[in-house]
C-alpha cells in the first residue's frame, strides 16, 4: 500500500507521489519489492500445503482460497467502472473481457487485467500448476531438492533466451523467489543441510539479479529523481526479505504469538486485490481537500476495513460452502474410478469375423460331452 499510494500512483495525485512524500521516498519506492516477498512466502507455504496431500486436495484448497475474493473484486471493479465516472486505473474492458477475468487466465488468453495488481496471480497460478503436477508424481524431499536445482538452472537459461512457451511454463523471472521459499520450508521442517542452503544461496544470487534489473527498469522509466531506488538499496531490501523468511525457517520468530496476526494474515489477499481500486476512488476525491498524509491514512484504513468485510462475509462463508462439496465430488470421482478399474471386462461370447474365438473343451463337445450342442 505504501508503494502504490506514496510512490507509484502519479495519475491519482497529479504529480509523482515521491514529490509529495519526499521524506519517505527512499523507503516507499522499495515497496515495489513487496510482491517478491510474497513469492518467497508463497514458495514456503505452498510446499507446506501440498506435502501429504493429493493433487485434488491441493487444488480444492487453492481454489477455495483464491477464487471467492477474486470473483468479488472483479465484480466490484466491473460495477465501479460501469456505474460511475471514476477514471483512476480504468481498465477499458468489454463485458466479455470481464467474464474472461473471472477465470484468472486472462493474461494467458491475451485479455487485459481488470486490475493492474492481477498480474501476480497469473504468476502464482502457474506455480500452483507446477506443484499440482509434482503432487501427482509424488513429493519426496529428494525429489524437491532435485527439482529446485533443475528449476533454477532452467529458469536462468530461459530468462535470457526467446522461448515464450518455456517462459510460460518455467516462470524464469520469479522462479528464484519460489525456490528460496521452498528451500526455507525444507529447512523449517527437516533441519538445515548443506545442499538445501546451497540451493537457497543460488536462489538469492539469482533474485538479486532479477530484482535489480526490474527496479532499474522502473527508475529508467520514471527517473532517478522521482524514483530514488539505487541498486545497493534494492540489494539490501532483497537481503532483508531472505533474512526474515530464514528467521521463520530457523524458528527465530516463534515468539510472535499475537492472535491478531492470524487475522492480519487472512486479510492480505483481499487487501492485495482491492487496495489499488480503493485508492482510485478516494485519493482523487480527497487530495485537494486535506493533508496528503491524512488522505493516505484514510485510504489505508478504508482498504483494511473493506478487506476485513470481504474476508469475514465472503471468503469464509464461501469456503464453508465450497470445500465440503468439492471434497465430496472429488471422493465420488475417486470411487467411480476405483469401480471402473476393479470391474473385470465383459467377455464377448459371440464369435466375430476376423477374430479368434477361444472356447473350452466342454463348450466344444457340448454339455453332455458327446458333441451334442
Amino acid at each position: 500500500m505504501v508503494f502504490h499510494y506514496m510512490a507509484a500512483s502519479k495519475s491519482l495525485w497529479g504529480v509523482q507521489p515521491t514529490r509529495i512524500f519526499p521524506s519517505v521516498a527512499p523507503l516507499s519506492v522499495l515497496g515495489i519489492l513487496g510482491v517478491e516477498l510474497f513469492f518467497v512466502i508463497s514458495g514456503f507455504v505452498i510446499l507446506m500445503s501440498v506435502m501429504g496431500r493429493t493433487a485434488g486436495e491441493f487444488a480444492i484448497s487453492r481454489f477455495t482460497r483464491l477464487f471467492p475474493a477474486y470473483w468479488f473484486s472483479v465484480l466490484a471493479i466491473f460495477l465501479l467502472y460501469t456505474l460511475t465516472d471514476v477514471q483512476g486505473f480504468r481498465p477499458n474492458l468489454s463485458p466479455t473481457d470481464y467474464v474472461v477475468n473471472l477465470t484468472m487466465l486472462q493474461q494467458g488468453l491475451g485479455v487485459g487485467h481488470a486490475s493492474g495488481v492481477y498480474w501476480s496471480l497469473w504468476v502464482e497460478l502457474r506455480f500452483y500448476v507446477i506443484m499440482a503436477v509434482f503432487a501427482l508424481i509424488g513429493i519426496t524431499v529428494r525429489r524437491v531438492l532435485i527439482f529446485m536445482a533443475l528449476w533454477l538452472v532452467a529458469a536462468a537459461y530461459v530468462g535470457n533466451h526467446e522461448a515464450p512457451v518455456l517462459e510460460t511454463l518455467l516462470i524464469p523471472h520469479h522462479a528464484p523467489y519460489f525456490v528460496a521459499g521452498m528451500g526455507f520450508y525444507l529447512i523449517h521442517r527437516y533441519g538445515s543441510s548443506f545442499i538445501t542452503w546451497a540451493i537457497v544461496a543460488g536462489a538469492y544470487a539469482f533474485a538479486l539479479r532479477e530484482a535489480t534489473e526490474r527496479v532499474a527498469g522502473r527508475v529508467k522509466m520514471v527517473g532517478a529523481k522521482d524514483f530514488p531506488a539505487p541498486e545497493w538499496a534494492v540489494m539490501i531490501a532483497i537481503t532483508l526479505i531472505f533474512a526474515v523468511v530464514a528467521l521463520v525457517a530457523l524458528g527465530g520468530l516463534r515468539w510472535l504469538r499475537w492472535r491478531g496476526l492470524v487475522t492480519l494474515g487472512a486479510l492480505t489477499y483481499p487487501l492485495y486485490l482491492l487496495h489499488q481500486t480503493v485508492s482510485a476512488v478516494l485519493i482523487p476525491a480527497l487530495e485537494e481537500r486535506m493533508n496528503a498524509w491524512l488522505v493516505v491514512g484514510i485510504t489505508v484504513g478504508t482498504s483494511l476495513v473493506l478487506s476485513y468485510g470481504v474476508w469475514r462475509f465472503i471468503e469464509k462463508p464461501a469456503q464453508r460452502l465450497l470445500k465440503p462439496r468439492l471434497a465430496a465430488s472429488l471422493h465420488g470421482l475417486r470411487e467411480l474410478s476405483a469401480k471402473v478399474s476393479e470391474s473385470p471386462p465383459k467377455k464377448d461370447q459371440t464369435p466375430q469375423r476376423g477374430y479368434i474365438h477361444t472356447v473350452s473343451v466342454p463348450e466344444l463337445l457340448g454339455r453332455d460331452g458327446r458333441g451334442t450342442v
